[in-house]
């Protein structure tokens, strides 16, 4: 796993995650090829369970369907991850509205996905993403949106550059589930788009041509 998926998601977990409660996390792609997610969620306070298609390495459910998890009731965890999975899954969109579904209400989503990088299949390797995507999807699934960035580092007087890409970009989105139960699925037939303010997403952040220049 790209080290600079790690360090976003030790990132969320560090600024998004403050309760001292019992915290149920599912993690969607977790079949550890190249390294995990886990190490982040093995405090106590955490009830990590990966998920995937498969039976593997990291992997506590292996659903019978990829779009259908019966294995899971709605409203189950309190936070649901995925990292360096979307670009791997046709039908990503379908996979979201599964992970809204067996989220519980106020529930976060964080997601990590490939801005860059070149082609890897496993087994086929359809999508890459910016901001605006990912905020697509939070729309979809009527989920709130917290933080969203793609290429960026967090703020300091002196940058992280491993953050940051010229060909291995990452773009992340945070969201929160405003309401219990089945996902709701946005109504389009009178749906306008109006773009965010990158800016006000990404805060907390600078961009890789900022951070570039010191």
């Amino acid at each position: 796993m790209h080290e600079s998926s790690l360090l976003r998601m030790k990132w969320f977990r560090d600024n998004y995650i403050n309760t001292r409660d019992k915290i149920k996390v599912l993690d969607v792609g977790s079949y550890d090829v190249n390294g995990s997610y886990r190490q982040f969620f093995e405090e106590a306070r955490f009830d990590y369970t990966g998920l995937d298609m498969c039976e593997g390495p990291n992997v506590d459910i292996a659903t019978k369907s990829a779009y259908n998890w019966d294995e899971i009731k709605n409203d189950s965890y309190d936070i649901v991850i995925s990292g360096q999975a979307f670009e791997h899954i046709e039908f990503f969109w379908i996979t979201m509205s599964e992970m809204v579904r067996v989220l519980k209400q106020n529930g976060l989503i964080c997601i990590i996905a490939p801005n860059g990088f070149g082609e890897h299949r496993y087994p086929v390797d359809c999508w890459r993403f910016f901001t605006d995507g990912l905020v697509a999807l939070a729309r979809y699934t009527s989920l709130e949106i917290i933080h969203a960035h793609t290429n960026c580092t967090p703020q300091s007087s002196s940058p992280d550059m491993t953050w940051i890409s010229a060909d291995k970009a990452d773009s992340m989105i945070i969201a929160r589930k405003p309401y219990p139960g089945q996902t709701r699925i946005l109504e389009t037939k009178n749906y306008l788009c109006v773009p965010e303010d990158h800016e006000l997403l990404r805060q907390g952040m600078i961009d890789s041509a900022k951070a570039l220049q010191g």
